[in-house]
């Protein structure tokens, strides 16, 4: 009797968990130099008005809206100065982008699972976005924390003040040696808040929206099927973020002790407060045009460069 050997089923590398990781960041890093210019602006915005900058016998912002505020930087500091602070910003997308993603693929195989019928419900989609956000979070916040500080340098020497941090690597030292490993970490629980909120927005509604244009449309799975969907993500993630985004650009921009406690604010809940009280609610949206600006193009270079290099390689669709 001839006994026939059973093939072992074919294992594509393409869409092991390692490969999707460096995809990931692949394509944000592509994302991240495209659109960085905005995300300096918006920082910049954010910063300003602030009880920090009245503290600092600096009551008139020296900027005002978006546009006023980009062409300052260009104009006093550089065309390149809006690309201040890129390097730890690819540091961080080495770490965020990549964990961000891997987390949430691994969710929807192997934890929540998608359902038989392969589609995956909104309330695991939300669960396994809010999950990957704040863990991929968790673990960047230190190279997010350097890249804030870096990208205020430029206005600080406009305002005659002396740098705080010359590069990425001394501000990483200079945080190390001010507030120990704990140091890092400052405003890391609005960061985290802001990332679970992004992420809900950006990786639930990128995968809802798509499965929803697939099943109810005559769409092929596409790059018009990933505009749309790109395109409702980066709006979602934008109004979702924005608030906790504002919150946690003050927290790591305001100085510290010798203990690496906040001189102005004691929490996140607290600067949340003073800004309601000092500058209103909308002060919350602050930024919030560039932000969304910003989260569009950079959504959809994410997402188009992410499906791209997917289907290159020959993994399956995400």
């Amino acid at each position: 009797m001839v006994q026939t050997q059973v093939p072992h089923p074919h294992h594509n590398y393409a869409d092991a968990l390692w490969c999707t990781y460096i995809v990931s960041v692949v394509a944000a890093n592509i994302a991240e130099f495209l659109t960085y210019p905005l995300d300096l602006t918006k920082t910049r915005l954010q910063i300003q008005g602030e009880v920090a900058a009245n503290s600092n016998g600096n009551p008139q912002a020296a900027y005002r809206g978006m546009v006023k505020t980009a062409l300052g930087i260009v104009h006093e500091e550089g065309f390149l100065k809006l690309w201040q602070g890129i390097t730890p910003a690819v540091y961080r997308h080495v770490v965020y982008s990549g964990i961000r993603i891997v987390t949430y693929e691994y969710l929807r195989q192997n934890v929540l699972k998608k359902n038989d019928d392969g589609s995956f419900p909104i309330w695991k989609s939300a669960i396994s976005g809010v999950t990957s956000g704040s863990v991929a979070q968790f673990f960047a916040s230190p190279a997010d924390l350097v890249k804030v500080q870096i990208q205020m340098e430029g206005k600080r020497r406009l305002l005659g003040k002396p740098p705080r941090v010359l590069s990425a690597s001394h501000a990483f030292q200079k945080i190390l040696s001010e507030g120990g490993i704990r140091g890092l970490w400052k405003g890391s629980i609005p960061n985290v808040q802001r990332a679970a909120l992004v992420n809900l927005g950006d990786l639930t509604t990128y995968d809802t929206a798509k499965q929803f244009i697939l099943t109810h449309t005559s769409l092929p799975d596409s790059h018009t099927t990933h505009i749309l969907s790109s395109g409702c993500a980066g709006l979602v993630a934008a109004t979702m973020g924005t608030p906790a985004d504002v919150v946690k650009t003050r927290i790591m921009n305001q100085p510290t002790d010798s203990h690496g406690n906040g001189l102005i604010y004691k929490s996140s809940m607290d600067c949340l407060i003073k800004t309601v009280e000092n500058e209103g609610l909308f002060a919350l949206y602050k930024g919030f045009l560039p932000v969304w600006i910003r989260m569009a193009p950079w959504s959809l270079t994410f997402w188009l460069s992410f499906e791209q290099i997917r289907h290159t390689i020959g993994a399956t669709a995400f």
